[in-house]
């Protein structure tokens, strides 16, 4: 069974109600929701949250809110870890469930991209979204002060590009496991972690009003929305 999960919290500070404002003319939770109902591959589809407005919404759009996420998991400290864990013991899902945490401020999402993830998890405890650096992490530099920068790897001034090993960061979009490796409540990199790579253009933290422009101006000229 594949199931979806979306953590949607109410309190968020930097944007305020971030999970339910309106994004390119729609809350921004249903741009996700509605990638998850076009994979065609979930049985079930359910929101993680606190908030009255979101499990609404989330109703409204045709997925569950079978349970309110407590208090305490709903601050600046719980972690996806935390939630997902609780979200998976409160349902009593199967231990080989495969479970995609999808993030509700995905708006970029690739239903094609999300869907493979059972079938990475054949060979891994979990998977996870990844894009690649735009610029060689290798040579980046850091402040020593306010007058002086240095290169954090200096010996690599010389290295052409090239030459330099491709890194990835953590694209912020989707993390599959089963659900007995959610439920164990460690750290994804305790596990065998696999990437899903993802392009570049489809990449977008939202986390403040500016990632929040930005977004939107990239959304609208790929012709999203």
């Amino acid at each position: 069974m594949n199931i979806c999960i979306i953590p949607a919290r109410g309190g968020s500070k930097r944007i305020p109600r971030k999970n339910v404002k309106l994004f390119c003319g729609k809350p921004m939770i249903e741009w996700a929701i509605a990638a998850a109902q076009s994979t065609g591959i979930f049985e079930r589809i359910i929101v993680s949250t606190d908030d009255v407005e979101i499990a609404e919404t989330a109703l409204t759009l045709g997925i569950e809110a079978p349970f309110k996420r407590p208090a305490y998991l709903s601050d600046d400290f719980a972690t996806t870890i935390d939630v997902m864990a609780h979200a998976v013991n409160t349902l009593g899902l199967d231990n080989d469930s495969a479970v995609c945490c999808l993030y509700a401020t995905a708006p970029f999402l690739q239903p094609g991209k999300m869907a493979v993830g059972p079938e990475k998890l054949i060979h891994a405890d979990f998977a996870m979204s990844v894009t690649s650096y735009a610029f060689p992490i290798q040579r980046a530099l850091r402040a020593k002060s306010l007058d002086q920068i240095e290169m954090i790897n200096p010996e690599q001034f010389k290295t052409r590009s090239q030459d330099l090993e491709e890194c990835f960061h953590d694209a912020g979009q989707f993390y599959w496991a089963k659900a007995s490796s959610w439920a164990a409540g460690k750290s994804i990199f305790d596990w065998k972690v696999v990437g899903i790579p993802l392009p570049r253009s489809r990449v977008q933290d939202i986390d403040t009003p500016e990632d929040w422009e930005r977004a939107e101006t990239m959304f609208r000229t790929l012709g999203l929305g």
